[in-house]
């Protein structure tokens, strides 16, 4: 071995610098203060690491970012880890840098002639920000497409020349195919290369300058290897501890969320996500923002932040006297806790901010449907966005609460969990058609509640009378005859969550039927199973079924419903205002039909998430 390494020695020299750097004299001995600058090179190393491995399986285009990322996080063997890895390094490099800094700046380590050591270490800063910056978008969806879009917009508001360079960014007006792969070139490109640069100037710089000797030194000068060395190790060690505790906190602290980062829904630009929150590092950038409305924002975003990097920047000169290092020192500090004054602001806010709560919860439940779907149905040839829009899970609640919430409720709220201001004055669509709803709808001390006719013109109606005089006085036949009629109306429905009720009660369903035509006097009204010019009332031939519904939206007006008696619901398909697509998610939303993963099968869903577990 010695033979080799004295060839390798002389040819490269590679082993004799090794050597001076294992036992270069350390002033005053080992010390935990020396072991930053490793844990940033071991940091950054595990950062160009993992991004390699994440860019060997990355696609970079609106229609295979999100599904290459979620193949990476779902499906390939540890990708959860590794893509757990770059985010949390993301998220830790920042404060990794701003300790440093706080070390170098008390330290006094600034100074001359040390001061474009210094001006690189802030340029550094800048840069891993930037990558972190630029990677949120990379993912393509819902939290990062939004999170970049708002940090971005900023941009915009730099005097002359900020539309230019927002263009330029983002590649156009918006955000499209273009943003994603500039965003991407600057993500693993330029910055990276940028970084190294950077690394490799401050380590020359390094070199020529040596340690920053603390006067008086302590205790004599020490080699390297071992102290320090080992030192450096276990604060190595101790990052990846951190960043492992990370990556399995929600199983540690029984949480709900994924393995690893996080990955929410694929990116819809038609849609806004109210969960968007940046990165810690940014958020109290976020939380002083709020301070800056409409056309103050400029000082908020720019000049404050400008003035802030010119002092920093010319530390080195204001610190030539004891006054001005005292100054530099104080200055940090103040900054420090006003960062972490706003971050805890912002997490306070958002902790009690109920809205904010329930996107965070309904984003979080779309995300882990999607990646079930993708990995039970595949992703779609037009990305798995069309997964998302076509699922009646996702997909009814939020048309629900944007067209049917203003008049209906479904379980007291719009349908997404919100509650609603304005009066409710159409019926609570939660079970409808089911056994339990229909008995409280023809329960006379229910009827004319707002949850079904209180809130509308037939509160008063035939129906209604009918209901809170003639039921109201039925004797025990009667209402042994009335909960018949209601488990065949009901059967009409043909609900999935009481087919195995339906088939059981299949000769009460028949036996049902024969009483709405012929004994209970809904077919004086009602059009059931018969064609009968004379209806008045809406026909009841397959009542709550996914037909019925979509025929009732598309055109409550139409003749077999309400016709002229119609009370102010619109005519959703007829009139375009929702599409076929959506008029169907809503049905299939409010009878409880959508795609659930095969029971039979529980091994085959993916390990990594929350959801498929």
């Amino acid at each position: 071995m010695k033979a080799f390494l004295d060839w390798l020695d002389q040819r490269t020299g590679v082993p004799s610098v090794v050597r001076d750097a294992m036992y270069e004299n350390i002033p005053g001995g080992a010390s935990w203060r020396y072991v930053w600058g490793t844990v940033l090179l071991f940091a950054l190393a595990m950062q160009f690491l993992t991004g390699i491995f994440l860019w060997a399986n990355y696609s970079p285009s609106v229609q295979t970012a999100w599904e290459s990322v979620n193949y990476i996080q779902n499906e390939m063997y540890g990708g959860w880890l590794l893509r757990g890895l770059h985010h949390y390094l993301a998220q830790i490099l920042p404060a990794l840098l701003v300790a440093h800094l706080v070390q170098v700046i008390i330290a006094g380590s600034y100074k001359a002639p040390r001061e474009f050591n210094f001006w690189i270490g802030l340029v550094l800063l800048v840069l891993v920000l930037l990558i972190a910056l630029s990677g949120y978008q990379l993912p393509w969806d819902q939290k990062g497409y939004w999170a970049s879009k708002v940090a971005l917009s900023l941009l915009g508001i730099v005097p002359f020349v900020g539309h230019s360079l927002q263009r330029i960014v983002i590649g156009g007006p918006d955000y499209g195919q273009q943003s994603l792969t500039r965003f991407f070139a600057i993500h693993a490109g330029i910055l990276p290369c940028c970084v190294i640069a950077a690394l490799g100037a401050h380590a020359w710089l390094f070199r020529r300058h040596g340690f920053n000797k603390r006067k008086p030194v302590g205790t004599p000068g020490a080699a390297f290897w071992p102290d320090q060395a080992l030192r450096n190790a276990v604060a190595c060690l101790a990052l990846m501890a951190g960043l492992l505790f990370l990556i399995f906190e929600n199983r540690i602290m029984s949480t709900p969320g994924p393995l690893g980062a996080e990955l929410s829904s694929p990116a819809d630009p038609s849609e806004a996500y109210s969960a968007a929150r940046p990165e810690w590092s940014f958020l109290c950038m976020f939380q002083f923002l709020k301070n800056f409305p409409g056309d103050t924002e400029i000082y908020g975003a720019i000049v404050i932040p400008s003035v802030i990097f010119a002092i920093f920047f010319l530390m080195p000169f204001i610190g030539r006297k004891p006054v001005g290092h005292k100054f530099n020192v104080a200055f940090l500090l103040t900054l420090l806790c006003g960062a972490a004054v706003l971050t805890t602001m912002a997490k306070l806010e958002d902790r009690h901010n109920a809205a904010y709560q329930l996107a965070v919860k309904n984003a979080r439940r779309d995300a882990e449907r999607v990646q079930m779907l993708a990995h039970y149905q595949g992703v779609p040839t037009g990305g798995a966005i069309l997964l998302v829009r076509n699922d009646a899970l996702i997909q009814g609640p939020k048309l629900f609460a944007k067209n049917c919430a203003s008049c209906h409720r479904f379980d007291g709220h719009d349908g997404t969990g919100q509650l609603v201001k304005d009066p409710q004055s159409a019926a609570d669509l939660k079970g409808f058609a089911s056994r339990e709803w229909l008995t409280s709808f023809l329960d006379p001390e229910h009827i004319s509640t707002t949850n079904f006719f209180g809130g509308t013109r037939f509160k008063d109606s035939k129906m209604s009378k009918f209901v809170k005089k003639t039921v109201a006085a039925y004797t025990p036949e009667k209402k042994e005859a009335l909960k018949k009629v209601i488990i065949a109306l009901s059967a009409e429905a043909q609900l999935k969550s009481q087919s195995d009720a339906d088939h059981r009660d299949a000769a009460i369903v028949t036996e049902g039927c024969a009483l709405i035509r012929d004994t209970m006097k809904c077919a004086d009204c009602h059009q059931f199973r018969v064609k009968d010019p004379d209806a008045s009332a809406p026909d009841l031939t397959g009542y709550g079924s996914r037909d019925w519904l979509i025929k009732i939206i598309s055109n409550p007006a139409h003749p077999d419903l309400y016709g002229d008696r119609n009370d102010r619901m619109p005519s959703y398909g007829d009139k375009a205002i929702l599409s076929a697509n959506d008029i169907g998610l809503i049905a299939d939303w409010l009878r409880g039909e959508w795609f659930e993963p095969p029971v039979s099968t529980p091994a085959a869903a993916p390990t990594q998430t929350a959801s498929a577990k």
